[in-house]
This record gives C-alpha cells, structure tokens and sequence, in this order.
C-alpha cells in the first residue's frame, strides 16, 4: 500500500514537473534581463560574456542554458566597436576571477556612418565613414587579446555574425575580412575560436529579424545562445580536467 501511495505521488509529482512552463523553473532577474547580472556563487565558475547587441541578445538564454554551471555575466554596455573596448576593458574585467571570457567585436568596427544621414545609427554605407580601418581593428584587437590574456582565463573569441543583403551601414563580406583578421590575431595567440558566422548562416533567413537587419529574432537569439553556450560548456570542461 505505502509502496503504491509512493509511486502515485511520484508520478503525480514527475507530470506536474513536465506541463511546468520552462521560464518557471528560472527565477531572478538575471533571466529576464541581459543587463542583470547573477550573485556570484563561490562554488561556481564565472563567465563573461563581452559584445555588442547581437551578444545582449543572446545573454539570457545563454545564462538558462549555463544554469547550475555557471555564473554568467556580462558587460554593463553595449561593446560598440573594438578602439572603445580597449579603453574600457579594465573597468569591465573589474577584479572578479574569470574562467571564461568569449568576446567580441566587428559589426560597429565594419559600419560606415553619417551625421546627415536619418537611417537608424547614422548608418550610411554609400556617403557615410568607416568605424574603423582593417589595421586599425587589427591593432585595438591586439590590445584587447594582450590585456584578455592577464586574466589567465581561458578565452574564447567569437566570430561576427552575418552583414546580410540591404543593410544601410554595412557591405556585405566585410565581416568576412575583419573575421580573417581576428582569426589570424586568436590562432597566433592560441585563443580558442566560435564560428558564430558559419553557425548563424546556417540558420538564415528564418532567424533573420527583417530583411536587411544584422539582428535575429527572439528565436533567433535562442539559437546562437546553444552554440555559444555549447563551446562555453566545452572550455569549462577542459578548464576542469586541467585541474585534474
């Protein structure tokens, strides 16, 4: 009888469980908002994701997919452009120890803009400036990498996602350059490398928020967080066999 109550009180409790709505099993601002950052949990590693507004896109899901792995931060901005995250890189890494940072720049860095112009950002590809010049990439992302590499966390740079067809500031295949670019800085460096371009391909267009937008749709965002909490969880891992 008591072994029969037992298994009807397990089943009861394992069907509650599963028409529970996922988002009820995440609690705390931090997965909800991208810009909350979780209390930091001694007993787990801490992560730290740095990008722009592709990367605050995806933060929360990234957080839901690291939950109880661990604590997933982001920088407090948008990253902009490479030149204005190495002079705030300091202020971002703070003091806190870091096991993984996976970043990022490219999108702002390849975007051409105008003061005239009334597209959304200024962009203007046809009488608009460049952000900033392949060498001039290259080198904020050599400051950026020297300065990454004093943390002795394991780092994991994050390739740019797509420049589609029709978007106003940007020409299609100049991430494709200024990837190289990164590429050859990470690999020299023995930093580890997410193909988020190659992955993001693979999803387009339907992930695509319109047509002519660098940005994804709420399913879209979902879609990078797997793969870029995919080769969060593997770093983590070899980080602890290591120790091992």
């Amino acid at each position: 009888m008591l072994c029969a109550v037992f298994l009807l009180g397990t089943t009861i409790g394992a069907s509650a469980q599963e028409l529970a709505s996922k988002d009820e099993l995440y609690t705390g601002k931090e997965f909800s908002n991208a810009f909350a950052n979780p209390q930091d949990d001694p007993d787990l590693p801490n992560v730290l994701l740095i990008g722009d507004s592709i990367s605050i896109g995806y933060t929360v899901d990234v957080r839901k997919r690291l939950s109880g792995k661990a604590d997933v931060f982001r920088i407090p901005s948008n990253g902009k452009y490479a030149a204005f995250g190495s002079e705030n890189l300091d202020k971002w890494l703070g003091k806190r120890k870091w096991d993984v940072i996976h970043f990022n720049w490219g999108l702002w860095d390849i975007c051409y803009r105008n003061p005239k112009s009334k597209t959304q950002g200024h962009r203007d590809k046809v009488d608009g400036t460049l952000t900033a010049s392949p060498d001039q990439y290259r080198e904020s992302l050599q400051q950026i990498v020297a300065r990454l590499k004093q943390t002795d966390a394991t780092l994991i740079w994050c390739a740019t996602t797509p420049v589609p067809e029709f978007e106003a500031g940007r020409k299609v295949g100049d991430e494709i350059k200024y990837n190289l670019i990164a590429e050859s800085i990470m690999k020299k460096n023995g930093i580890r490398i997410n193909d988020l371009h190659a992955h993001a391909l693979q999803g387009l267009p339907e992930i695509q928020k319109q047509k002519g937008d660098v940005h994804f749709t709420s399913q879209g965002y979902a879609y990078l967080a797997a793969r870029v909490a995919l080769e969060i969880a593997s770093a983590l891992s070899a980080e602890s066999s290591e120790r091992e």
